[in-house]
C-alpha cells in the first residue's frame, strides 16, 4: 500500500488515514480537527503515533500508515502497512476483554492492562495492507 501523502486526512467514508513509514526524518501535523476532536499525529520510519484532544490512540513500531481508521464504544477497524513485521498499541476501556482479528481471522482474544493499552503485532504482507478489526467481548 502506498503510504499517506498527507500525514493525517479525513476520509469520505468517515474514517481517518495517518501515518508515512517511508519518510526518513521526523514529521508531524496537529490541530486537525475532525468529527469534533482534535488530532495529532509523528510519523517517520521508525515509529507512527496518533493522538486525540492530547490522549493516546494508536503507536506503532516501526512506522506505519494506516487507512480507513474507525473506532466506536464496542471495535476500532483499520488497515495497516508497514515495510516490515510491525506491533502497534491501542488505547481501548481499561481491564476489558477483546477479540482481534487480523484478514478476518481471529487472532483470539486479549486484554487491556489497568491503563487500557492492548499490543498486537501483525507480518508485513509485502507492502499490501493488513487488516485490523478489534471488538469488545
Amino acid at each position: 500500500m502506498a503510504a499517506v501523502k498527507k500525514l493525517l486526512r479525513a476520509e469520505d467514508d468517515g474514517t481517518l488515514s495517518f501515518g508515512d513509514y517511508t519518510l526518513a526524518s521526523k514529521s508531524k501535523q496537529d490541530n486537525f480537527e475532525f468529527d469534533g476532536d482534535i488530532y495529532k499525529v509523528k510519523t517517520f520510519k521508525e515509529i507512527t503515533k496518533l493522538e486525540r484532544n492530547g490522549m493516546f490512540v494508536y503507536e506503532s513500531v516501526p512506522g506505519s500508515t494506516v487507512s480507513n481508521f474507525k473506532e466506536t464504544d464496542s471495535e476500532v477497524t483499520f488497515c495497516v502497512s508497514s515495510a516490515e513485521d510491525v506491533q502497534f498499541t491501542l488505547e481501548l476501556e481499561p481491564d476489558s476483554e477483546y477479540e482481534v482479528f487480523i484478514n478476518n481471522i481471529s487472532a483470539g482474544k486479549m486484554a487491556t492492562n489497568l491503563s487500557g493499552k492492548l499490543s498486537v503485532s501483525t507480518e508485513e504482507s509485502g507492502g499490501s495492507c493488513v487488516g485490523v478489526r478489534v471488538v469488545k467481548c
